[in-house]
């Protein structure tokens, strides 16, 4: 049997408080890493009856099934989680949460295993368990310190219910987890009618279909929906449905709340810092003019879709979001296996600067944008340092351990990816948040290494 255990203190939140944020939805998805590969098959009943979980956990070409049962439920101070089948011979782990003195909590995590393989499990596990379990429990406190640190900024606004677009994808899931595990209703919008139920919404953006009378409950409406705009060459068909899937659902969701009775009081929508096309040097806040290019052309109208939501008056957002750091998907998820087997390397001239956000403060970007009611208008959602793509790529090589010597000529860039190599990883834009500075949003990851070490789970 291996026993570890781990603490964090949280100092501002109550017991009560920590304790209530690992009941609500979305908590255990919060506290998974996003470098793991975990699917939630199933759930049965809740911490306080003996609720069960099942979760199909990936190993590169492997998988398992785990299955989980929560025990032991204390109100506010205690409860359990135990292994009903799965790899391990046994897991057992206790969640307490203890009042410090002063105020605050102590969180304690303490986890009895015991491994698979007999003695060579005995022998091996303890040094690999321990490793992983330390990474996961770093990430799993950093995480939970700063979702409550954020919900606790605006813990003194009324909680909302808020509706989603692009609810299955990496930001739009994250999104709804945060939100619900800070005690806010999400209304997910499903194109799969047997997915509707109380808190999921109908619609078909290519058929102009939306139940809107299940809309008039929301305070909020944040659209994330849009095809990859990096899934493969830019052929003529593959543009005409990355624009569709933006302007047509954006302009369904802006008419609808235009003409609703009861509107939401917030609408945000996505965009892209490819608004400004190539910005070369140039600092571009919110007020800079649009590029030439087709991601700018696109971004001039996917932000004027939301245009008959806004003459309602109702309070507009277009979110030019840049480079959102995860591992999970997205350009970061592209970028891993060439740099883990040393092959990374800058792209062209390594110049082009690259405007990141971590996935984490773009989550906390939103929400503070939901909350604080002066904001309005383009806001860049960046980090306030962006970068060289040659930063970038040295940056990542350091928190990998991997060389980054082998660059790839701008022109081989172009030949393998065409228009997409230009405008995606030969152009750049040097944005800045202005925006979000001025209203106090917090950053908590404002360099590019910490974010990367963050998501991917290399900190000490």
């Amino acid at each position: 049997m291996i026993r570890l255990t781990y603490r964090t203190d949280l100092e501002h939140h109550a017991p009560s408080t920590v304790f209530a944020w690992h009941t609500r939805p979305g908590a255990l998805e919060r506290l998974t890493p996003p470098w793991a590969s975990v699917d939630f098959v199933s759930r049965e009943g809740r911490l306080d009856d003996e609720g069960t979980v099942e979760l199909k956990i990936h190993h590169g070409p492997t998988s398992y099934r785990w299955r989980l049962r929560h025990c032991d439920y204390v109100q506010d101070r205690q409860f359990r989680v135990v292994q009903v089948s799965g790899i391990l011979k046994s897991w057992r782990h206790t969640h307490t949460f203890d009042e410090l003195e002063g105020g605050g909590t102590a969180l304690q995590d303490v986890v009895e295993i015991e491994p698979p393989l007999g003695a060579a499990g005995a022998v091996i596990g303890p040094t690999l368990i321990k490793g992983e379990l330390g990474r996961l429990f770093r990430f799993r406190y950093r995480r939970l310190f700063t979702d409550l640190a954020r919900h606790a900024e605006h813990g003194d606004r009324p909680r909302l219910t808020v509706a989603i677009s692009g609810s299955s994808g990496l930001l739009g899931s994250n999104l709804a987890h945060f939100l619900t595990t800070g005690g806010h209703r999400v209304i997910r919008l499903v194109r799969d009618s047997r997915q509707v139920g109380e808190d999921a919404v109908y619609w078909n953006p290519a058929a102009g279909e939306i139940a809107a009378d299940a809309l008039a409950g929301a305070d909020a409406v944040v659209n994330l929906s849009g095809t990859s705009i990096a899934d493969g060459r830019w052929t003529p068909d593959r543009k005409k449905a990355i624009r569709d899937s933006r302007i047509k659902s954006t302009e369904l969701l802006s008419r609808t709340i235009a003409g609703m009775t009861n509107r939401p009081r917030v609408f945000i929508s996505s965009s892209a810092v490819g608004f400004y096309g190539d910005g070369g040097e140039q600092r571009l806040d919110e007020t800079a003019l649009a590029g030439r290019g087709f991601l700018a052309e696109l971004c001039r109208a996917w932000e004027g879709a939301t245009k008959p939501a806004e003459r309602s008056g109702v309070r507009v957002v277009t979110l030019r979001t840049g480079v959102s750091l995860s591992p999970a998907v997205g350009a970061l998820g592209q970028m891993l296996l060439p740099f883990k087997i040393g092959a990374g390397g800058r792209l062209g001239s390594g110049k082009q600067y690259l405007s990141w956000i971590d996935t984490d403060d773009l989550i906390g970007a939103i929400h503070h944008i939901l909350m604080t009611d002066s904001i309005r208008g383009p806001v860049n959602a960046t980090a306030p340092h962006p970068v060289t793509n040659a930063t970038f790529t040295s940056a990542l090589g350091r928190v990998l351990g991997r060389p980054t010597i082998i660059p790839v000529p701008g022109m081989a860039v172009k030949a393998v990816f065409g228009e997409l190599g230009t405008e995606l990883l030969l152009w750049g834009q040097r944005a800045f948040p202005d925006k979000l500075v001025e209203s106090g949003f917090t950053f908590f990851y404002e360099g590019v290494e910490q974010s990367l070490r963050f998501q991917l789970g290399r900190t000490e």
